[in-house]
């Protein structure tokens, strides 16, 4: 079994948050890592709420949230009256929905932005007449670490994929950042495509114009205005489609 006291000693808390992750994303990555590295064996109790809620000096909600995450990507499970359970990750993976998309190749990214496209969209929507106050500060935060990422000239894909979660959450629809999760590793996991099979250098250029679409996106969403908020999620998200599908027909179908 596992030492639970190990677990529950001040080490095993998750460092303070960046912008681009919430408290929740990263409960959920430590705990992740003690069930992928066996600390959690499948069949083990994790620790309950009160003291994942004690450890961490966050809300229940924060920590179902957490949870909420794990459940989405089949690492764990609740069982009534008796906490929550680790489950075998190597059959969490094999049993995961997208499990055979293929990040490695040109058409796998394309399948998983025209997806993104249709629900990203809405939940602009959504987020500019439903975010609250907290919520408007955690996206301006979140783009606000994409925009130091971008003019570091480092790998924007984790703060962007906190940016769009905090618009995700913005929603008040646990679905939609759920959604998001699940298809998290596609997101941020994604190999850098510079080149094809054959060898021939790709000309695939980070989007230039990202921090000024995620402007207007905040914009409008801050605004309260769902139109201007979809169509400035849909000029973002089909930019980078339209530059993918691009990158397909200038090369081989890698």
């Amino acid at each position: 079994m596992t030492d639970m006291n190990a677990l529950l000693s001040p080490a095993g808390q998750v460092a303070e948050p960046t912008p681009a992750r919430t408290r929740a994303e990263l409960i959920a990555a430590g705990l992740r890592r003690e069930i992928e590295t066996g600390r959690f064996r499948p069949g083990d109790r994790l620790p309950s709420e009160s003291e994942l809620t004690r450890i961490h000096s966050v809300s229940r909600t924060v920590v179902r949230e957490a949870l909420g995450l794990l459940r989405s990507e089949g690492l764990v499970e609740a069982r009534k009256g008796s906490g929550v359970f680790a489950l075998d990750p190597a059959q969490a993976r094999r049993a995961q929905p997208f499990a055979d998309l293929d990040m490695e190749r040109l058409s796998g990214v394309i399948e998983l932005f025209e997806l993104r496209s249709a629900f990203e969209i809405r939940a602009a929507g959504l987020a500019a007449t439903r975010r609250s106050a907290q919520q408007i500060d955690a996206i301006l935060k979140a783009n606000a670490a994409v925009s130091a990422a971008f003019e570091a000239g480092g790998n924007t894909r984790e703060a962007d994929f906190g940016f769009h979660y905090a618009i995700a959450q913005a929603t008040q629809n646990k679905r939609f950042p759920e959604f998001l999760a699940l298809i998290r590793p596609g997101i941020v996991s994604r190999v850098e495509l510079e080149a094809g099979s054959t060898g021939t250098p790709r000309a695939y250029t980070p989007n230039p114009d990202l921090v000024q679409e995620h402007a207007r996106i905040v914009d409008a969403i801050i605004d309260g205005a769902p139109e201007a908020a979809e169509a400035a999620m849909k000029a973002h998200l089909e930019g980078s489609l339209a530059r993918y599908r691009g990158l397909l027909r200038g090369g081989d179908a890698y």
